[in-house]
């Protein structure tokens, strides 16, 4: 995890959505190498099978059409623009060209869907790229798999406080995934952990527990991103821009 300790992690690349650089896009993704950052990026599948970078399981939010990701083609979803912008969903392999190793990369499968296939795509892909890059994923059993079928590969469990952040999912659901009881399972190198909910009883326990790197998201300010240096060893910021490019801590 030295190389992600190292450099500040830009989530969804260095995007700034109100000024026609859409977050998850070509024009991000070039920003945030140029400028020396990690990424973090999100995958998921299209109905015919491709593999995207895209965050959100409906398209409403960016794009402006009710439909989800996964019941659009490839050459459907070509139709629609990122936001404000002229630029589209672009496929996970043509950002893998930009990227290129230049940067250290955070992979987040997306649970919705078929997550199974999609972690097996991501992987499959993957294991042609040349550059420094782990995964993660909200989902405990696209970690697992990970482990049990690419165990050289640093696997991380994202988490947050679920009762707080999805009050739509089953209180079941929301108490696995809060407390992290399927860690034993995933058994993840790293953490990454909402910033807010950091002293939350359930993650503190969960770092003395397992041996792992903790990881932050999302920073938002600098004075954030200040709090964040005592706890994270890795820091995963959008919204702003550090005032430096480097973990110097």
């Amino acid at each position: 995890m030295a190389v992600f300790e190292k450099q500040y992690i830009a989530h969804r690349g260095l995007f700034d959505n109100e000024n026609g650089i859409p977050e998850n896009s070509i024009p991000a993704f070039k920003r945030a190498v140029d400028q020396g950052y990690g990424i973090e990026l999100d995958v998921q599948l299209t109905m015919d099978h491709k593999l995207v970078v895209f965050h959100d399981e409906s398209l409403r939010r960016l794009c402006r059409a009710d439909r989800l990701l996964r019941d659009c083609t490839y050459a459907e979803l070509q139709e629609y623009s990122l936001g404000i912008s002229r630029e589209r969903i672009p496929l996970f392999e043509d950002v893998l060209k930009v990227v290129d190793g230049k940067v250290p990369l955070i992979v987040e499968v997306k649970p919705e869907g078929n997550w199974k296939e999609t972690t097996k795509v991501m992987a499959e892909i993957m294991d042609g790229y040349s550059g420094c890059y782990c995964m993660e994923s909200f989902h405990p059993l696209a970690v697992e798999w990970f482990r049990k079928n690419r165990p050289a590969v640093i696997r991380g469990q994202l988490s947050t406080n679920f009762f707080l952040d999805e009050p739509r999912r089953k209180w079941s659901e929301k108490f696995i995934l809060t407390n992290l009881l399927l860690n034993f399972k995933a058994r993840p190198d790293f953490i990454a952990f909402n910033h807010i909910w950091s002293g939350s009883l359930a993650y503190t326990l969960c770092r003395k527990i397992y041996d792992v790197e903790n990881v932050g998201w999302t920073i938002r300010n600098q004075d954030e991103l200040e709090r964040a240096k005592g706890i994270f060893q890795v820091i995963i910021f959008d919204s702003f821009v550090p005032d430096e490019k480097k973990n110097v801590k």
